[in-house]
């Protein structure tokens, strides 16, 4: 037996966060009986419906997106923005997994598998992210070893795994700093270097976990293998 609000997450109708909601308000029926109980657990043979609609399990899909500037990582948007769900032509309802900023490039996940997309997100896990940053001014090595010491980020400590200069422009005045992190605070890149007086004015995300974004072109996607997805589940 399962929870109901997994089981809802995993059929891909919505994320697990907005299937609690659903089950609170009253919107969820199993066996035609109305569950406004979070946790109430059901058999794979439970008929749920959602609103009248029977829940139907889905198929997973999989896809490594190259997002480019000027997209919101989200499925909805009150500002009618262009999003990144909108760049992948799949008649599932896919989410991405985390966010990227709605200037931030880069590798993003998207799924219909709520399973993954809780393993990965969840900070126990520790999955590794890596970002290039390129700053506004000239980095000093004294800050480089601040960061790679680790620095304190709204309280918490943040310490990378890694960070590294990429280059020093001196004749323009910038530097990129390449950084991996097992975190996904909001802003997190953003703000380890802002508490230092740089400003980040490129961020792109280069690696998630052991993926990499290749070949891929700016708002270029991809499916990814059986393989590759099984070791992604490997984070638990």
């Amino acid at each position: 037996m399962e929870r109901l609000q997994k089981i809802i997450a995993a059929s891909g109708y919505t994320s697990r966060r907005k299937a609690e909601e659903l089950i609170k308000n009253g919107h969820v029926y199993v066996n035609g009986e109305k569950v406004t109980e979070l946790g109430t657990k059901v058999k794979g043979d439970d008929e749920i419906t959602i609103d009248g609609v029977q829940l139907k399990k889905e198929d997973k899909v999989y896809y490594l997106l190259n997002k480019p500037s000027g997209y919101v990582s989200t499925v909805d948007d009150d500002l009618n923005r262009k999003k990144v769900v909108d760049l992948i032509e799949t008649n599932k309802r896919i989410y991405p997994i985390g966010r990227l900023d709605y200037d931030t490039t880069g590798l993003l996940l998207l799924t219909n598998d709520g399973d993954l997309a809780n393993i990965l997100m969840h900070p126990s896990h520790k999955v590794a992210k890596t970002y290039v940053a390129k700053l506004n001014k000239i980095i000093t090595k004294e800050d480089l070893l601040t960061i790679k010491n680790g620095l304190m980020i709204d309280n918490i400590l943040c310490k990378p795994v890694n960070v590294r200069l990429r280059k020093n422009k001196q004749k323009s005045k910038y530097s990129t700093v390449e950084i991996t992190l097992e975190e996904g605070r909001n802003h997190i890149v953003k703000n380890i270097f802002s508490t230092l007086g740089y400003d980040v004015k490129k961020l792109n995300r280069i690696k998630y976990d052991f993926l990499e974004l290749d070949n891929l072109g700016v708002g270029e996607y991809r499916e990814l293998t059986i393989k590759e997805v099984k070791k992604l589940y490997q984070n638990k």
